[in-house]
């Protein structure tokens, strides 16, 4: 903390958590020089780390306390009791800037779901504007041209000039041409851009990565510029912990007033600072509902357990979390075919890190060559037909009996909908039991090399908790995701894994960049539903994109934060960041924080304008 910040005088908003979200509300709001912005954040500025900066280093950042909260679950029973690791960024930018930069749109339909369930506000053109106002995309370069067509993007939806830098780079081959072919030969080629809100099929995805420069482009260094890092309204400190909320409640029934937020410094200092205006919550969606019932905003057995005076009941808080699972499938590639795995080499580590170095961000370390594919329900034998899929659904009667399980139910049922996503990954994927970190996953451990196929459905039926377990802030609240817990995400996963037999078959131009009889992980052919499911058991892990623990929808539904994401039972509190998701988007979730985070400051500008 720097002598010269003055925190006695009371800041117009405090945006707790300097992450993705949180800087983009706090550059938004400190436009206005008439305010005054706190942003408390609990890591450091990394935002010029090489580490960080670096695309193809991303796995130096886990498990590393300096970058990585490093969360993991408790076995979990429907996958063999495995533990799941949870990598969550400690930094300006947050997972931003540990992510795997891959930019993914969500579909219309998922969208209008949120208003399905009590947000009439929230809407697919509602959030449309902001889906395109964080980011600039540039054009993609004529080697992926070349190589992949990519005939069906359209320009005109990439008008956008926010601060996030959007691209294609350089160095795809023939496993991501062989992966288009292969979509498109099983009747899934995309036939419009993806970002239009409605897709099916295998696309090329685009990355947040800077083509200038080849850096990551993420929340830290794009929202908090040296230029907005002068503005006078703009307070950021880094190393702090927010320690609760402060409330008044002097006025007896009506709702708690935040009225600022207690901090414990880098030396360990405890201090109040007000705000005069709001209190922002965007730590994220296993952190936000945590320093909620820290400060006393959540269900009354749990906090009268730790003690902590009960400012609000809202047994909600930390419930309905919602994760996409993915089933990771690794197969052998046949000679001379690229694979990550060579980067195990400290040679050539070496090699392309001085490239790198040397070339103004040439070769591997400055490109992102994942591909991806959405598709509606599919097995074994294809896309599953509508009769197929209804006896599938008929035997689950009890995942719709809510309102939020039917509006789950119509989007696996629309044709026009995607039921999976699939990801092909330039690497092998190892599953521990008990994973240490992110980084045991995709440090290659097998002396073959490999590409992986992923499997992941779009919309799980599960939900997960997280919740305190001390109150202390400085102990970790326990996150339970509680994967396959309504039994038909495990029925549709096994189908998704099913189907990778149809991609990986050697008659496919995918199967044909693969060793023939070559080895795969696990060793196991998903040629009936109990072996698929078997498969998911041994090799589900988290897509990391949990959301949903703060979850927008009307109070008597289950909800904590209203259409405006202001904080139920409060006055001045609001959330901004994935946790209030009510359904989990299609796609890997990046471009809906950024977009929601932008309308969100929309939103606070609008009710300061009326106060």
């Amino acid at each position: 903390m720097m002598a010269s910040v003055d925190l006695d005088q009371p800041f117009d908003y405090i945006v707790v958590g300097g992450g993705t979200a949180g800087l983009v509300v706090a550059n938004r709001l400190s436009e206005d020089s008439n305010v005054r912005v706190l942003v408390v954040e609990a890591g450091a500025d990394r935002n010029a780390d090489p580490l960080v900066l670096t695309p193809g280093l991303v796995a130096g950042l886990y498990g590393k306390d300096e970058y990585d909260w490093n969360f993991s679950s408790p076995p979990q029973p429907t996958l063999n009791n495995r533990r799941i690791n949870q990598a969550r960024g400690k930094m300006l930018g947050g997972t931003s800037g540990l992510n795997f930069m891959m930019l993914l749109y969500p579909s219309k339909g998922n969208i209008d779901s949120w208003a399905a369930l009590g947000n009439p506000s929230w809407n697919y053109d509602a959030l449309a504007p902001y889906l395109r106002k964080f980011a600039t995309v540039h054009p993609s370069p004529q080697s992926a041209r070349d190589l992949l067509g990519l005939t069906y993007i359209d320009e005109s939806l990439a008008a956008g000039d926010g601060p996030i830098q959007v691209s294609h780079t350089d160095g795809h081959n023939v496993t991501n041409k062989a992966w288009l072919e292969t979509f498109a030969s099983l009747g899934l080629e995309v036939s419009t851009d993806p970002r239009d809100g409605k897709a099916l099929g295998a696309f090329q995805n685009h990355a947040s990565i800077d083509p200038a420069t080849h850096t990551r482009s993420f929340a830290g260094p794009a929202y908090y510029t040296p230029d907005v890092a002068k503005r006078p309204n703009l307070v950021v400190l880094t190393e702090t912990l927010v320690a609760r909320v402060l409330f008044d409640t002097a006025g007896g029934e009506g709702d708690a007033v935040a009225t600022g937020v207690e901090i414990i410094t880098k030396d360990g200092q405890k201090k109040q600072v007000s705000a005069c205006g709001e209190v922002i919550l965007a730590a994220g969606a296993l952190q936000s509902p945590q320093i909620l019932e820290l400060s006393g905003v959540g269900g009354r057995e749990l906090l009268e357990k730790h003690n902590i005076p009960v400012v609000v009941d809202n047994p909600n808080v930390g419930e309905h979390v919602q994760d996409h699972p993915i089933v990771c499938q690794s197969f052998e590639v046949a000679d001379g075919v690229p694979s990550g795995d060579v980067l195990r080499d400290p040679n050539v580590l070496q090699a392309v890190v001085g490239m790198y170095q040397s070339g103004g961000g040439a070769g591997p370390l400055g490109q992102s060559v994942i591909s991806v594919a959405y598709t509606p329900l599919v097995d074994g034998s294809g896309v599953v037909s509508a009769e197929a899929k209804a006896e599938l659904l008929a035997r689950h009667e009890s995942s719709f009996s809510t309102a939020e399980g039917k509006v789950l139910r119509d989007l696996v049922e629309s044709p026009s909908e995607a039921t999976f996503e699939f990801l092909l990954f330039p690497s092998q994927v190892d599953i521990p039991e008990n994973p240490t970190s992110m980084a045991q996953y995709i440090t290659p451990v097998l002396p073959e090399n490999y590409i992986s196929v992923m499997t992941f459905i779009h919309q799980p039926f599960s939900r997960g908790k997280v919740h305190i377990t001390s109150p202390d802030i400085r102990a970790a609240p326990l996150w339970d995701p509680r994967y396959n817990s309504d039994p038909l995400d495990l029925e549709l996963l096994a189908r998704g894994v099913q189907f990778v037999e149809r991609i990986v078959d050697s008659a496919t131009p995918f199967g044909r960049v693969l060793k023939q009889g070559g080895k795969r992980q696990p060793p196991l052919r998903a040629d009936d539903l109990e072996t698929a499911r078997e498969i998911v058991r041994q090799r589900q892990i988290s897509v990391f994109h949990v959301s949903g623990s703060c979850t927008m929808r009307p109070r008597d539904q289950g909800g904590v934060v209203d259409e405006r994401l202001r904080v139920y039972g409060t006055r001045g509190l609001r959330v901004v960041d994935a946790s209030v998701f009510p359904i989990e988007p299609v796609g890997n979730i990046q471009s809906v924080v950024y977009a929601v985070a932008e309308r969100a400051a929309d939103l606070i500008k609008e009710d300061r304008a009326k106060a």
